[in-house]
């Protein structure tokens, strides 16, 4: 179960690089009609309705697995709480195919969009959580570090507060809004650099702790290197997008230093 959750949020996180490409190729409008595609369930695939088209059927995949997982969360899982977490996840995915429909038929609406936007992200984060606490190695070790706990809690709520600040920016196509999201770069990576700092003093012989706070460390490094290549190639495609995707991962890791330095939390939720 640990390695299909696992396996679900890659895919998920696969399906935020293609939502990317949609946007990034000015593909949402390609095909005009929702759920079906010009009343077709596999229309051909050209031009910008491989893109529209092909992200729909990844996401009808990824709401598969989070059914398949749920399911089987709801009939071998123990613990009360990660049925709940499994029920929350499948309904933001349901929700989410519903603010993509709602996207589509009321021409990008900017509000929906971005609502979309940061809806896939909180999906990620629910698949990550159950990754790591269908895993065992999820519940044999842990920090009970209060200032780590503290430290991850913020770097991963500034992170996801950052990818709000760009979906306004991308969906409004908001160039204004360009600096206030780098200044708040600024701060991520501060944030970033006393959690790892912290990591690596008290916790380096860890890798539980390690390892996420030193990825998350490296994906910021590659994500600040594709917002410079993403404004310097005029948004171009591929590094647009993999700057989305990079941001969602760079949330991930946080996310997953934050839950294994809150086992004690864990634990009592048992």
């Amino acid at each position: 179960m640990h390695r299909f959750a696992v396996f679900t949020s890659g895919a998920t996180l696969f399906l935020i690089f293609v939502g990317g490409l949609v946007t990034s190729t000015g593909s949402a409008l390609a095909v005009p009609d929702w759920p079906l595609a010009y009343g077709q369930i596999f229309p051909k695939m050209v031009g910008g309705v491989f893109f529209e088209h092909g992200h729909r059927m990844v996401a009808a995949a990824v709401g598969l697995l989070m059914t398949v997982l749920a399911c089987w969360i709801f009939a071998v899982e123990k613990r009360r709480w990660v049925s709940w977490l499994a029920a929350g996840a499948l309904a933001a995915v349901v929700l989410q195919g519903v603010l993509g429909g709602i996207t589509v038929l009321f021409l990008l609406p900017p509000a929906v969009s971005v609502a979309h936007a940061c809806l896939a992200q909180a999906f990620f984060c629910l698949t990550v959580t159950l990754a790591v606490v269908t895993g065992s190695s999820a519940v044999q070790q842990g920090a009970h570090d209060a200032r780590l706990r503290r430290l991850a809690i913020a770097l991963t709520g500034s992170v996801y507060v950052q990818l709000i600040l760009g979906a306004i920016v991308r969906h409004n196509e908001a160039r204004s809004g360009v600096a206030f999201h780098v200044v708040w770069a600024a701060c991520v990576t501060v944030l970033m650099a006393l959690t790892v700092a912290h990591v690596v003093r008290h916790h380096r012989l860890e890798p539980l702790l390690l390892r996420p706070a030193l990825l998350a460390a490296g994906l910021l490094a590659a994500q600040i290197a594709l917002g410079i290549v993403t404004l310097w190639s005029d948004l171009a495609v591929i590094p647009t997008t993999a700057h989305v995707a990079c941001g969602a991962a760079v949330l991930a890791s946080s996310l997953v230093l934050t839950l294994r330095s809150s086992l004690r939390l864990q634990e009592a939720l048992i």
